[in-house]
């Protein structure tokens, strides 16, 4: 396919929080930001690169109380590697100094103000033009286990701060996107995770993230076996059964969806440092992989036989590599080439 022809949106991103999510304490080591960087401008595949990155607020990356002058070497660093930035994380959860959604007073301020600092973040990011798109990701920073002991209730208070959550994103002209987990209590499967979204009810402003490797354990049931859709011992060469079930879960949760992360799963969960179990990322070439990516990825970016076009950036999620694996050029290349084919089959051609 010549360059004048192909498609050129959704824009092309990778994270860089695989260097620091499942990384410290009890794992390898951090790797910095502008060794992650580095990959990314560095990848390539007949001619197209990667368009951007993603980021996790949180230091050694960036830390959320970054000053003025942070941000602006921030811009500075992917300026010059000719990349943008899109959607941030917010660091939302207790060790990173935010609170459970669901906890008392003082966890859910302190939620809300991690959510505070990650949309100034956000928002200044715009402004020094290098942030042309993109979202502020939340969870609800709570366990399943303490979540099922009142499943009512604490939606209800999730739902609370969360809308809390959106006053502060409008505030700064910012969008939320909530990424289903597993380890997220009242996110941790396909009909809770629908449930919340329409208990928040602020479509404007809090939509859902999709992550290929996290909604693929919906089907499975982890966390929430009366959420599963197929069998026990499924067969996976049984390609009609297996699509059917995930029409359900994209179906209930496309309309949601502002932010997409493409990625494979084995269908296992993993966890590595301190980091909880959920959907095991794999390689993009991985064997071992149950995702055709390009073809579920359409499930997601396309409605009714188009792409939906609501989507201007994907982002390759691959948390907790080995440090070898992801210093090697050919796994970012790899990465680029699995991105390039799903914005060929789902993606436009724009300005």
């Amino acid at each position: 396919m010549t360059d004048d022809k192909r498609n050129n949106f959704p824009k092309l991103h990778n994270a860089a929080w695989p260097g620091v999510v499942g990384k410290g304490e009890g794992s390898e080591p951090p790797i910095d930001l502008d060794t992650m960087l580095d990959l990314t401008a560095a990848a390539e595949v007949d001619g197209v690169t990667f368009d951007g990155v993603d980021l996790f607020l949180f230091a050694p990356h960036v830390d959320i109380d970054s000053k003025d002058d942070d941000l602006k070497l921030l811009a500075e660093k992917v300026r010059v590697r000719r990349l943008d930035i899109g959607t941030v994380v917010a660091p939302v959860w207790g060790p990173t100094g935010g609170g459970s959604a669901m906890g008392g007073e003082a966890d859910r301020e302190r939620f809300a103000g991690q959510v505070h600092k990650a949309c100034h973040i956000a928002r200044r990011l715009r402004e020094l033009g290098v942030r042309p798109h993109g979202a502020v990701r939340i969870d609800s920073a709570a366990d399943v286990a303490s979540w099922a002991e009142d499943p009512v209730t604490n939606t209800k208070r999730i739902a609370s701060t969360f809308r809390e959550a959106c006053l502060i994103a409008e505030d700064h002209g910012e969008r939320l996107a909530a990424e289903g987990e597993i380890c997220w209590g009242g996110m941790h499967s396909w009909r809770t995770m629908v449930q919340l979204l329409e208990a928040v009810d602020r479509p404007q402003t809090l939509g859902f993230q999709a992550d290929m490797a996290h909604t693929l354990l919906y089907l499975l049931g982890y966390n929430a076996p009366e959420d599963r859709i197929l069998p026990e011992g499924f067969d996976w060469n049984d390609e009609d059964t297996f699509y059917e079930a995930y029409a359900k879960v994209t179906d209930a949760l496309r309309p949601w969806t502002i932010d997409f992360h493409v990625a494979q799963n084995d269908a296992t969960v993993h966890g590595s440092g301190t980091h909880d179990k959920t959907g095991r990322h794999c390689l993009a070439t991985d064997p071992a992989g149950k995702l055709d990516i390009p073809r579920a990825a359409g499930y997601w970016l396309r409605e009714g036989g188009k792409p939906t076009k609501r989507i201007p950036h994907v982002c390759w999620d691959g948390c907790m590599f080995p440090n070898a694996v992801m210093m090697k050029p050919e796994t970012w290349n790899d990465i680029l080439g699995a991105m390039i084919a799903v914005r060929d089959a789902h993606g436009w051609k724009g300005a």
